[in-house]
């Protein structure tokens, strides 16, 4: 049972693709007493998902629709061709839009590049899901251009990828809404900006302690404004 002043969870949403582990690392470590609830999220939801407070923030995809919402890019990713290993084009070390344009291009619902129609032929179909895309390549429908974390997380032993290197890009990013900046979202704007757990941004770290170092007292100044000095002894007189 969850103790009543426990503290509230803070909720990250994150889309496939993305790997937020040494940012929920880093959270866990400076934080270990604040829960950090993590959920991957479809990449269609996820801004839906902060607008209707389901999660707290969310590590997604640019371009999307960010009206009321706000959004710190974090890198941008390569983009790629995904092939099956027979093909001519996977003896190539990278490949342009143009080297597409006698091939059938498949795009799915998904689609996180933002193109309205990718280079190529269209298949007949769109499929619904990026993981759908890929079996279709595996059996030979067509190609598929996605962020090459993508290509990573659907593998397959009969599939590689090539750079495609003017295609659009896929920029990650980490989106709240813009009137709900709270503590724990500006710890983990943060973390992922690697700020240091002493800078002045987010929470205000405890200030040590410090000791006024003590004054050892002067010697009191004589009426004559000199300063006091011992006492001689008396002298022996000589017999």
């Amino acid at each position: 049972m969850t103790s009543p002043d426990a503290p509230a969870p803070f909720r990250l949403g994150y889309v496939p693709g993305v790997t937020p582990a040494k940012w929920v690392t880093g959270w866990t470590e400076r934080f270990p007493a604040a829960p950090l609830d993590l959920t991957q999220v479809a990449a269609a939801d996820a801004a839906g998902l902060v607008r209707d407070g389901r999660v707290d923030a969310v590590l997604l995809r640019l371009p999307t629709d960010r009206d009321g919402l706000h959004a710190i890019p974090l890198y941008t990713e390569v983009t790629v061709v995904v092939v099956p290993k027979g093909h001519l084009f996977a003896d190539a070390d990278e490949l342009s839009t143009s080297d597409l344009v006698d091939e059938v291009l498949l795009h799915p619902h998904d689609d996180t590049l933002g193109w309205e129609r990718p280079p190529g032929q269209a298949a007949l179909h769109r499929p619904d899901t990026t993981g759908d895309a890929i079996e279709l390549v595996a059996a030979g429908v067509g190609l598929l251009v996605v962020p090459q974390s993508l290509a990573r997380l659907h593998h397959r032993r009969d599939l590689t990828y090539r750079p495609l290197t003017d295609a659009p890009q896929s920029t990650v990013a980490l989106s709240w809404l813009e009137d709900g900046t709270t503590d724990p979202i500006d710890d983990f704007i943060g973390i992922v900006r690697g700020r240091t757990p002493n800078s002045t941004r987010g929470r205000t770290p405890a200030k040590p302690q410090t000791t006024t170092p003590r004054t050892k007292p002067q010697p009191k100044p004589t009426s004559r404004g000199k300063t006091a000095a011992a006492k001689p002894g008396k002298r022996r007189r000589r017999g």
